[in-house]
């Protein structure tokens, strides 16, 4: 099976219009013999044309699949929805709002709306599970993101805004905005993202000194020594890399990113990244994996 992403012509072949994606959503959120939540029966459920909802065979109660999803509350084709998130995995570098503008021919509110929600199911489906473990080196750096550099002190510098990152080596990395970068707070950010045991490499930043303490095997790279990479493994070279990345994008596509959305745009660049030996899987899993529904909400 290739893990090649969907072309545009195969996407549009498989979601041709927006029936096709309302049927989509109601076959991986509901099915054909779901349960009705209202008589409580296994149902067949019938089309209902004026909304997007569905109707329970026996009682008539209405099921909407986009209730619960990026798609609720929208007069926007469900195909332009499918094919903005198609553009998502398509990209290395992500998309800006004036790109879907271009591209779906909707307003720029609509636009950005659409990449604000979409960012945020992409955050969502990656989950924040903890990275590391026994054996599993795991790199954390942080790094500063947009504005200039004034002053000295833990946290914002200037009006730059501090990104965190720890990445498992040959596995996923977890993002994270930090108001504050003292020991305390940066420790409890480690603790809540990095399973105990974990080997942790870091630069000689104060922050992570005593991190031994805490149950990790921690290991430093001198940075201010000219070292990049120690000969007990100590190095952050890859966790830089995805900083490199995520940065030249970020100047590239939207040319700057104000702090207050800074951590979306880093949680779509970590999705991407956490599936970057399976591209083709994106798609798939942004459109089948959405938060469960309760019952008032069905």
């Amino acid at each position: 099976m290739s893990k090649k992403p969907l072309t545009t012509t195969q996407f549009f072949r498989l979601f041709p219009d927006d029936e096709t994606c309302l049927t989509h959503l109601f076959n991986v959120r509901f099915g054909q013999g779901f349960e009705c939540p209202s008589c409580e029966r296994p149902s067949n459920w019938y089309r209902i044309k004026a909304e997007r909802a569905y109707s329970c065979q026996w009682c008539g109660h209405h099921l909407h699949p986009t209730v619960g999803t990026p798609f609720e509350q929208t007069r926007t084709p469900l195909q332009l929805w499918f094919y903005a998130i198609h553009l998502f995995t398509t990209t290395r570098h992500g998309v800006s709002a004036k790109e879907l503008e271009r591209q779906l021919g909707v307003t720029y509110k609509t636009a950005w709306r659409m990449a604000t929600l979409i960012r945020q199911h992409m955050a969502d489906v990656d989950g924040s599970g903890p990275v590391g473990g026994e054996g599993v080196i795991v790199e954390i750096d942080e790094t500063l993101v947009g504005g200039s550099v004034s002053g000295k002190g833990s946290g914002y510098k200037g009006n730059k805004t501090v990104v965190v990152g720890m990445l498992e080596r040959g596995g996923d990395v977890v993002t994270q905005v930090v108001s504050s970068r003292h020991r305390k707070p940066m420790e409890a950010l480690i603790q809540a993202n990095v399973t105990i045991g974990t080997t942790i490499a870091t630069d000689e930043f104060g922050s992570y000194r005593f991190l031994n303490q805490l149950g990790y095997d921690h290991m430093t790279v001198q940075h201010n020594k000219g070292q990049y990479a120690a000969s007990n493994g100590a190095s952050v070279n890859a966790i830089e890399g995805f900083w490199r990345h995520l940065k030249c994008s970020i100047s590239g596509t939207h040319v700057s990113v104000s702090p207050k959305y800074l951590g979306r745009y880093a949680k779509e660049f970590e999705f991407r990244f956490n599936r970057r030996n399976d591209p083709a899987s994106m798609l798939p899993e942004l459109l089948s994996t959405f938060r469960p529904l309760t019952a008032k909400s069905r």
